[in-house]
């Protein structure tokens, strides 16, 4: 069955591209398999070279990359160009750094363990599998992709079946760069075929982006074979605002923290739980500012907020706020289809969420956001760590003694303080609970998919 590029502003198919055969499924592992040997032999500067090159092609295609990007899911142009740009800037990232991450690491007093020397050595696995989401087509699959390499593995990916230009791009990007051949292959294949990937004994390790359930697929498909897995999966992360908050400046980060990528970020602020003392304030100018928000085609300058990347997606996002509506929930802004063309929805702001609401539990993947009424900052805590997700979170306070309680107290993989959760290619990125587990970027992103080798010299 084809592949195809549906343009969710307009509901019309751009593109059909036909699936790899299980042929050339076989001949790309292939591929994949003798570049990581190739690799595994070369020097980290000339692995620093091809990736700086590939960097370069990246971020001169930018525009172009961009609006491929927007036209397959959607996302206002402006963000589309900086998720380039950001892609492009964790290449040369790892270009620079991967040595020194990866550099022998002896131990200080090797006499304790009977030895003149011992040390620990990071060495590349071989090929390693990505299946990525298509909500940043781009820069989910550079954060694995940058690192991988620069350790000397190789990579496969199975991307999202609705970004298959992104997908077709990214194929050539590396070799372009000058990596071997083989060394990032795309295998344009549908889900029930990643098991067979997966399972072959070329392919050592595994890293999934996406949902819960495809995240335990996976993961039971790589324990089943004892490989290596790095998972991040769902968020329903925590915007919490307390009493000593700049009630101002936390609205305005709250509208960009929800309504970025369309909303469909897994680590956007989804639940607003505000202390009862500034709630009225802060709802008051959140549900102003999302409902003044410009909703439109994404290729406009002027579009705030592009489409849901699916039809699907949007129906699912309207089913959530009807269930709420429908057990009394209040909408203070949005809640409704706008008339477009195109998978749009109008940015929403619900309170007073029943028990029962599937809101409560479950992810909002586009511009929806739930407030909570906190009572104290127990309370807040208490509704933060309600869900099973775990990603990020972000706390709003003045207060020192209140800034380390969250901090100490949210189960999540992050806490940012004043700010929105925002992924930085120097500070490690992932999630607790079933939001996943590892971690990407950073030193122990390229860590992960590498033996930690002990040596021991008598």
């Amino acid at each position: 069955m084809a592949i195809a590029t549906v343009n969710p502003t307009s509901g019309t198919m751009e593109m059909l591209i036909e699936p790899h055969s299980a042929d050339e499924v076989q001949e790309r592992i292939a591929q994949a398999h003798a570049a990581a040997r190739a690799l595994r032999d070369t020097s980290f500067a000339q692995r620093a070279e091809w990736m700086n090159a590939a960097a370069d092609i990246l971020a001169d295609q930018a525009e172009g990359l961009g609006e491929l990007i927007t036209v397959e899911m959607g996302k206002p142009i402006a963000q589309s160009v900086a998720e380039v740009h950001k892609s492009a800037k964790a290449m040369r990232f790892y270009a620079e750094h991967a040595q020194q991450f990866l550099a022998d690491e002896a131990l200080s007093d090797p006499s304790t363990v009977g030895a003149t020397r011992a040390w620990t050595r990071y060495e590349p696995l071989g090929v390693v599998l990505a299946v990525m989401p298509w909500n940043y087509p781009l820069w989910q699959v550079v954060r694995f992709a940058a690192p991988a390499l620069m350790a000397g593995n190789a990579g496969l990916l199975k991307h999202a079946s609705n970004v298959p230009q992104a997908a077709l791009f990214l194929d050539t990007l590396f070799e372009r760069g000058g990596f071997p051949q083989g060394s990032f292959r795309a295998l344009l294949i549908g889900g029930s075929e990643v098991e067979s990937v997966l399972a072959d004994e070329r392919v050592k390790a595994v890293t999934l982006t996406g949902s819960e359930p495809a995240g335990r697929s996976v993961a039971a498909i790589a324990g089943d074979h004892v490989k290596k897995s790095v998972l991040e999966l769902g968020g329903s992360d925590p915007f919490i605002v307390l009493a000593s908050a700049e009630v101002g400046r936390a609205a305005e980060t709250a509208v960009r923290a929800r309504i970025s990528n369309n909303g469909q970020s897994c680590i956007a602020g989804k639940r607003f739980i505000v202390h009862t003392d500034v709630y009225d304030e802060f709802a008051a100018e959140f549900a102003r500012l999302m409902s003044e928000l410009v909703v439109g085609n994404p290729l406009l300058p002027e579009t705030q907020v592009g489409p849901v990347a699916t039809s699907a997606g949007r129906d699912e996002l309207a089913e959530l706020v009807e269930d709420a509506r429908a057990k009394g929930a209040s909408v203070l802004a949005g809640g409704f289809a706008p008339d477009l063309r195109g998978w749009f929805y109008a940015p929403t702001v619900i309170a007073d969420l029943p028990e029962d609401a599937r809101l409560i539990q479950e992810e909002a993947f586009g511009p929806v956001a739930s407030l909570y009424r906190a009572h104290d900052n127990d309370d807040a805590l208490r509704i933060a760590n309600q869900t099973t997700f775990g990603l990020s979170s972000a706390v709003w306070t003045t207060d020192p003694d209140e800034e380390e309680f969250f901090v100490s107290g949210l189960e999540a993989g992050a806490v940012f303080i004043n700010g929105m959760t925002v992924s930085y290619q120097e500070l490690p990125f992932g999630g607790i609970k079933r939001s996943g587990f590892g971690r990407e970027l950073a030193a122990v992103g390229i860590r992960e998919f590498c033996n930690l080798k002990t040596v021991w010299r008598a």
